[in-house]
């Protein structure tokens, strides 16, 4: 679904193929390939949905800053972005980064379960295509089935998820104000990656489910409009 009203607000670009059970644009639609559909057609001049995680607060920055030099992560507030090398697990919690990017360097390997990261002010995520990245977000709370989370206040930049193909991002990305660039052969566990972002760019090979409430993930219907016609 997008929310964008320019009549190229969703494209398909180059070789790229897409099969989903509907495509449905506030805007128009740009296809270089036909799109399979379960819906009888794509949809177009549609009501804009409204932002399925309006709901959720920020989470606060805490004290001490944490030490991001280390294999085994607690949650809090890192101060100077957290740029993580070799292997690395997060334990569970919420993670703010401030004052620099979440980083994966190459050849990274990166896990964790039960894990929020809160993107404060203008910080931002980059992924290296060689770095290995099994991150799940909670499956209960506040933040449930939430893995990324950008500030509503950084109005600008983009994120950069890429990783290779043995990596997992189970859980929701959501950058309200921020584009994603979501470029690995990757999705989440049995395919459970949501994207809600101020755009997206999709490349890579993926497969994306929509049900995914068994890991605390909530439900996005995308909007669709009735029109009255003589």
């Amino acid at each position: 679904m997008s929310n964008s009203i320019a009549p190229d607000a969703i494209k398909l670009q180059g070789s790229a193929s897409l099969d989903v059970d509907c495509l449905i644009s506030a805007g128009g639609v740009s296809l270089s390939n036909v799109v399979k559909t379960v819906c009888a057609s794509l949809i177009t001049q549609a009501l804009p949905a409204a932002d399925p995680f309006a709901d959720l607060p920020a989470p606060p920055a805490t004290n001490p800053c944490q030490n991001g030099n280390q294999s085994t992560l607690q949650p809090g507030t890192y101060c100077k972005g957290l740029s993580l090398s070799g292997n690395v697990t997060l334990s569970p919690g919420i993670y703010v980064i401030e004052g620099g990017d979440f980083k994966a360097s190459s050849n990274a390997n990166i896990s964790g379960e039960g894990v929020v990261i809160y993107l404060a002010d203008t910080s931002g995520v980059s992924m290296n295509g060689t770095a290995t990245v099994k991150l799940s977000a909670p499956t209960s709370g506040t933040y449930s089935g939430v893995l990324f989370y950008g500030d509503r206040a950084n109005l600008a930049g983009s994120n950069t998820f890429n990783g290779t193909a043995d990596s997992l991002l189970t859980g929701a990305l959501y950058f309200p104000t921020q584009g994603v660039n979501y470029l690995g052969n990757f999705s989440g566990k049995g395919g459970c990656t949501q994207v809600v972002a101020s755009t997206v760019q999709w490349s890579g090979n993926a497969n994306i489910i929509q049900d995914c409430t068994s890991l605390g993930m909530r439900d996005i219907p995308a909007t669709q409009t009735v029109q009255l016609v003589e």
